[in-house]
């Protein structure tokens, strides 16, 4: 089979496309045919050397949909539509960046769908993550006031639409002037343009402060997030845009307001239940949620597609057709 092989840690260029031996079935383990895979950011991170116990070389893609190709364990027939997440995948053990690949069956997820791969594969790690951090982690509840830091990126389009249909108003940043309009149409009903420090711009749309924060920039603003929330309003830190794992000084009884709360959302695959994927897909399927779909790239271009991710060119996801 054909799969782009991370070689070394490095820049985009260690990617690579070989011919290398289709996975060989065992048990408890699901063969998967790759129809679609989303990029992430995370794949960023351990393409450089920066995951810890990653060893090279190693197939990356730390998710997929595709079509059952063989399991032992009978559990889902040949042909049937399923998606892969996490688990290790793509770090540990290979994982989606292939024509086929070989995953637990516990990090497999069935589903039924008409809609096209390029749709199909921008959906369980974007869904995953912004289902968990807004209603496990931020507890969002309709009337709130929401700000997303980091709104053009996948998390941060389907995040606006979700909380939207939840009942809140949105306040949505972007570095861009451009992507204003697009995050408008995206349903934000306010956007502010991020410099890093953001919170007098967001209290003077919300002068007591927003309820909920969702953090996609990370580390570089997170200490301005905290300046924005209203009495007991909540930061959640999911994404790392920034590209910065750490922050140098950080001083909790002065940058977490009192009675202030920072948690952080890192989704497991247990975070995503077989119902609550198909209930999204319907969704989709129907019109009612609209997916940002940026750039779908060959299997091939997979050097140039991570190229693109890091220099934050995307409006959207990014989606890989092997």
């Amino acid at each position: 089979m054909k799969a782009a092989v991370t070689t070394k840690a490095g820049n985009p260029e260690v990617i690579q496309l070989q011919v290398v031996p289709k996975p060989k079935v065992k048990d408890g383990w699901v063969r998967i045919q790759v129809k679609a895979f989303g990029l992430n950011r995370s794949e960023l991170f351990t393409r450089r050397g920066d995951s810890l116990g990653v060893d090279f070389p190693r197939i990356q893609g730390i998710e997929c949909v595709g079509i059952v190709d063989e399991d032992p364990s009978n559990t889902y027939p040949k042909g049937q539509q399923v998606a892969a997440i996490m688990g290790g995948m793509g770090r540990f053990y290979d994982g989606g960046y292939a024509e086929y690949t070989l995953v637990p069956l516990e990090i497999v997820f069935p589903f039924k769908s008409k809609l096209d791969w390029d749709i199909l594969g921008a959906i369980p790690e974007m869904f995953q993550t912004v289902s968990g951090s807004l209603n496990q982690a931020l507890e969002i509840q309709s009337g709130e006031t929401q700000l997303i830091r980091g709104g053009t990126s996948s998390i941060g389009m389907l995040a606006c639409q979700l909380a939207k249909t939840k009942g809140l108003s949105v306040v949505s940043t972007s570095r861009n002037p451009d992507k204003v309009k697009h995050l408008k149409d995206n349903g934000a009903d306010h956007v502010v343009l991020e410099t890093g420090t953001i919170s007098e711009s967001v209290r003077e749309i919300f002068p007591d402060g927003v309820n909920k924060v969702l953090e996609l920039i990370g580390t570089r603003t997170l200490k301005d997030s905290l300046k924005c929330i209203a009495p007991r309003g909540v930061v959640c830190m999911t994404g790392i845009l920034g590209n910065e794992w750490t922050i140098q000084e950080f001083t909790p009884m002065g940058d977490i307001p009192s009675l202030g709360k920072l948690t952080v959302y890192m989704g497991v695959s247990k975070n995503l239940s077989k119902s609550l994927l198909q209930e999204f897909i319907d969704e989709v399927e129907s019109g009612n949620i609209r997916l940002n779909i940026d750039h779908v790239f060959g299997l091939d271009e997979l050097a140039i597609a991570h190229q693109y991710m890091e220099d934050n060119k995307a409006k959207g996801k990014i989606v890989v057709r092997p």
